[in-house]
């Protein structure tokens, strides 16, 4: 009877190992086809009228460029910015724009308190939202053993933490309806190590992890209108990298703010998961899977990943 049961059991475990083998395969080819169709052919755009947009960071740079794209789209805009005023100024904006209906508050996302008690205030005036661009960050910009613990704490609070909180607070309506879409604004550094920025490049690659955990649980849990994208972007010419300079602009140029969230938005719109800019950055991902070490360190210097933050200023020193 134990012999019997035994090899039930495994006649049982080989079927299934088959079966799904096969799924997988099975699926594995469809998608590889679908993926290839879709770059031959261009993705249909979903509307988003009606939404409730919110985006942090929106009182300068990426955050307000795509405020004023979303402005023409007959969305309700939530702005969100430690600047009063320069949100203030982004809704001034957005409005001229035709922004059909346009709320700015301010908001230290680093303080977990201050992200709560605003979200809620945010539901009691506006609703639920529906779309959620986490895009609010800052840079240190100094040697790991020059990085005073503050700052180092403020970069993982504002760069990674913030995070936490906006989905905590936005995250149960949208799973309640079964319907949303969560942004995550990382980097190129929350992918690749660079010189000279490990608590930025730390506090990004804890935003990409975050972000991917999240969209697996929705997939998990049956979630699947809740789309995700996450944003892997090379150093963008906003002023929170000003003194930078790439050592090959025609392989990995600085890239411009317009064009940026312009592929942002488009990502949005046609539910991609990932976008990595420029597209050389899918090609450095693919050599640092499988590359030896100490390859990678000698691509790392050919690259200018040791030297990209020689010349650092940054958009504080500038401004003063």
């Amino acid at each position: 009877m134990v012999v019997w049961t035994v090899q039930v059991i495994q006649v049982t475990f080989s079927m299934n190992f088959l079966l799904e083998t096969l799924r997988v395969l099975v699926l594995s080819v469809y998608y590889f086809l679908e993926a290839f169709v879709k770059l031959l052919l261009p993705v249909g755009k979903k509307s988003i009228a009606g939404e409730t947009v919110l985006i942090t960071g929106a009182g300068s740079g990426i955050g307000r460029i795509m405020a004023i794209k979303f402005a023409s789209m007959d969305v309700t805009l939530v702005l969100w910015d430690i600047n009063l005023d320069g949100v203030k100024e982004t809704a001034r904006v957005v409005k001229e724009k035709g922004a059909r209906s346009v709320h700015c508050y301010q908001v230290d996302c680093s303080d977990r308190g201050n992200v709560y008690q605003v979200a809620e205030q945010v539901k009691q005036e506006v609703g639920d939202v529906t779309i959620l661009i986490n895009n609010a960050g800052i840079v240190t910009g100094k040697k790991f053993m020059d990085s005073p613990d503050s700052l180092v704490e403020k970069t993982l609070q504002v760069n990674a933490m913030a995070h936490f909180w906006t989905y905590k607070a936005f995250l149960p309506a949208m799973m309640d309806k079964n319907h949303g879409h969560l942004v995550c604004i990382a980097s190129s550094a929350g992918l690749i190590g660079v010189n000279g920025l490990a608590d930025y490049c730390a506090s990004k690659f804890a935003a990409v992890g975050f972000a991917e955990s999240v969209a697996l649980e929705l997939i998990a849990t049956g979630k699947d209108g809740i789309k995700t994208t996450i944003v892997c972007p090379y150093f963008i010419n906003t002023g929170m990298f000003d003194g930078c300079k790439t050592k090959w602009p025609h392989l990995l140029p600085i890239l411009q703010p317009e064009y940026v969230a312009k592929k942002i938005l488009n990502a949005i719109l046609t539910d991609q998961t990932y976008l990595f800019m420029p597209r050389t950055i899918y090609f450095l991902m693919f050599l640092k899977s499988f590359l030896p070490y100490k390859e990678t360190v000698i691509l790392g210097m050919y690259f200018g990943a040791f030297t990209f933050m020689d010349a650092f200023k940054g958009r504080q020193k500038k401004e003063n």
